[in-house]
């Protein structure tokens, strides 16, 4: 297992052979505020990759395991050499709003939590893990989203603890992250 950089995953990535057709999927997973947005959007910056947010194909605040699905509807078909999908939940308006085609390309980054599925574990190159002290992620969170979230994040934060028990998603990960505060 390695621990690295945005350029030690992309190296490990291109040492492997494809598993989207002719692309490569990075796979970064991990609980909610630990820095996989940031990691994902460095990776992306080294290969030109269309980055897809675990949070667009969930059903909102309750959504988190249910996301399987959607994950498929984008890999299965890039693995054919076709265009994928997925519908694209819009937080604001609290319904699923559109639909999203993600093209082939040499490049693809999925971030966000369960975006290491197991489902979808044959068709990932590299499966990253990312982690940081709770503190940290519930400031980072409440940051973002305003304190009055609170409540909604704790209760994430817990929901978090098993859904990756259940996927084992750390275990199975070919690097491991820890963010910094």
């Amino acid at each position: 297992m390695a621990t690295g950089s945005p350029s030690e995953v992309v190296a490990l990535a291109e040492s492997r052979p494809p598993t989207l057709g002719s692309g490569r999927l990075v796979a970064i997973d991990g609980p909610a505020g630990s820095g996989k947005t940031t990691l994902a959007r460095a990776v992306a910056e080294l290969t030109g990759a269309q980055v897809v947010h675990m949070d667009d194909l969930m059903d909102g605040w309750d959504g988190m395991a249910g996301t399987g699905p959607q994950l498929l509807t984008i890999v299965e078909p890039l693995a054919g050499g076709v265009a994928g999908s997925y519908r694209h939940y819009d937080w604001h308006a609290g319904r699923f709003d559109r639909t999203v085609e993600v093209p082939p390309a040499p490049w693809l980054v999925i971030e966000g939590v369960g975006a290491g599925n197991p489902l979808i574990a044959d068709l990932v190159t590299v499966l990253v893990w990312v982690e940081a002290d709770d503190d940290v992620r519930l400031r980072r969170g409440l940051e973002r989203d305003g304190s009055a979230m609170e409540g909604r994040w704790r209760a994430w934060m817990r929901d978090e603890v098993g859904l990756f028990a259940a996927q084992r998603t750390a275990e199975r990960a070919d690097v491991r992250v820890r963010s910094q505060p």
